[in-house]
């Protein structure tokens, strides 16, 4: 779920990665890294499904963004999960990575048939 909490409503609204609709990826596998904002309960996702991503400005060629630009933000990784789910991909495989005291989480994801 986003911040605001319809996700089914807003699955299909405009979520964009590099400008490609989540539904129109062309890619059989995704995976999905995720980062919890300190002192907040929501995560950040960034998707890497194979595109091509610059040296400067990297970062927000890989982040879910909304209609209007903004950066998505999921409630847990789960709520990520059943975001992708809604939008025709499969879990596959998880796990994580701890670099200081920050937590990243790796989902990999595949698409249905």
């Amino acid at each position: 779920m986003m911040v605001f909490s319809l996700v089914g409503l807003n699955s299909i609204n405009g979520q964009t990665v590099n400008g490609v609709p989540i539904p129109e990826i062309d890619a059989e596998f995704i995976e999905i890294l995720g980062t919890q904002k300190l002192l907040k309960n929501v995560v950040t996702i960034s998707i890497d499904f194979g595109q091509r991503v610059k040296a400067f400005g990297g970062m927000k060629q890989i982040m879910i963004k909304d209609s209007e630009g903004k950066n998505v933000e999921f409630n847990s990784m789960i709520d990520a999960l059943n975001f992708f789910s809604s939008n025709g991909y499969k879990f596959e495989q998880a796990y994580a990575v701890t670099i200081g005291n920050q937590h990243v989480y790796h989902y990999l994801l595949s698409k249905q048939k």
